[in-house]
């Protein structure tokens, strides 16, 4: 699902904004390309040392939006710069071998973020 564009973004710097949603209004947060972790089955770990706010919402509501992209890589026409903007559900990892593994690349994070992609699509 996730395509060769969206992989070379990930290897470029850029912000990534996680919307997130419960009862009440939506929820922003942001983190960067380089911190996410794409597994073999295409689910997106993140590491979470703050972001409890958007946990509580994912409590409520496992539906996420992200939005993410670079200049770095060219979008649709040449254009300078790319970016995606994914949906999917959520939901927070404490322990098992995903989270080891990026404790053991970002030691500061409390809990990963785990996101199965439903859709990903390039915007520019």
């Amino acid at each position: 699902m996730l395509s060769e564009k969206f992989y070379d973004v990930l290897k470029h710097e850029g912000v990534v904004s996680i919307v997130s949603w419960g009862t009440d209004e939506p929820h922003i947060v942001n983190t960067w390309n380089s911190f996410i972790v794409v597994t073999d089955d295409e689910r997106l770990l993140i590491p979470a040392a703050g972001m409890r706010k958007t946990e509580k919402n994912i409590n409520e509501n496992s539906k996420v939006k992200l939005a993410l992209g670079t200049k770095e890589v060219l979008g649709y026409k040449d254009y300078q710069g790319t970016g995606f903007v994914i949906d999917g559900t959520a939901k927070y990892l404490e322990s098992g071998s995903d989270f080891d593994m990026m404790k053991e690349k970002f030691p500061f994070l409390s809990r990963v973020l785990e996101i199965t992609v439903s859709s990903a699509v390039q915007k520019i």
